[in-house]
């Protein structure tokens, strides 16, 4: 026992050493208007992890990781992403970097006239380099890492929910990013697909060693996948720990979220 307690407090220290963070904000700030949407965010993500983010609705949540894209620009502060300051990025290498993010939103975003096949190929389109045998291997072993490999010559119409969910999140992980970013990854799923997705998310944190990010309402979900959990309120950080500690936390906002 005293040996694999250790191991896992070595495991621990290695993973929050400063060569593992994989994203640091500090001080980060976003307006619109007078609306301050983010008032002073700092957080350390480290490889591996997997960061829950809650928060009601407005809260800054989807802002967060708009910026941390790029696809919206920051007013104070600094972003580092995989160790590239995000203020100063050329267009060139700000695409370098959103490469190696993926991003699963909320309705799989998948394109209803290709098939499962010529979904999962249009990420690689770019890759010249690449035979159309080892495009086909790639496809073939996304498909099998989420379970759906039986359905690779069909149309997502004629998936269900979670089928379409995982669809999603093959696509994404065909260019095996770095990074993953889950926008509510179970909303509008029943309890067993929603547990089935919270466990590939899971899956996908060991099998690639990803950095996620994710968005949840859904405290089940949240359960299973968290390695540390943030809850945002009013554009700040309100509470920081463990699903654990936030549960018994005794901040009665706080523990409005598992009630």
């Amino acid at each position: 026992m005293e040996a694999l307690l250790k191991d896992i407090h070595e495991a621990t220290d290695a993973l929050h050493h400063p060569q593992n963070v994989v994203v640091e904000m500090q001080h980060l700030k976003k307006s619109f208007g007078k609306n301050e949407v983010l008032k002073d965010i700092n957080i350390k993500i480290n490889k591996g992890e997997n960061l829950v983010v809650l928060g009601k609705s407005g809260s800054g949540k989807s802002v967060l990781i708009k910026c941390m894209v790029g696809l919206i620009s920051h007013d104070e502060g600094s972003l580092v992403v995989l160790d590239k300051n995000m203020d100063e990025l050329n267009s060139k290498e700000l695409n370098a970097i959103r490469k190696k993010i993926g991003f699963l939103f909320q309705s799989g975003a998948l394109y209803d006239s290709m098939t499962v096949r010529e979904n999962l190929a249009f990420p690689l389109r770019d890759a010249k380099d690449m035979s159309k045998e080892e495009k086909t291997a790639l496809i073939e072993e996304a498909l099998k890492n989420v379970g759906l490999s039986a359905t690779i010559d069909k149309m997502p119409s004629e998936l269900s929910g979670g089928m379409r969910k995982r669809l999603g999140l093959a696509r994404t992980l065909i260019l095996k990013p770095e990074i993953m970013l889950y926008d509510e990854p179970t909303t509008g799923l029943d309890t067993i697909t929603s547990k089935e997705i919270s466990e590939l998310i899971l899956e996908v944190q060991k099998k690639y060693n990803t950095t996620s990010i994710i968005i949840t309402h859904d405290m089940s979900c949240a359960k299973i996948v968290a390695n540390r959990m943030i809850v945002f309120k009013e554009g700040v950080i309100a509470a920081e720990g463990t699903y654990n500690q936030l549960e018994n936390s005794k901040d009665e906002w706080v523990k409005s979220f598992f009630q």
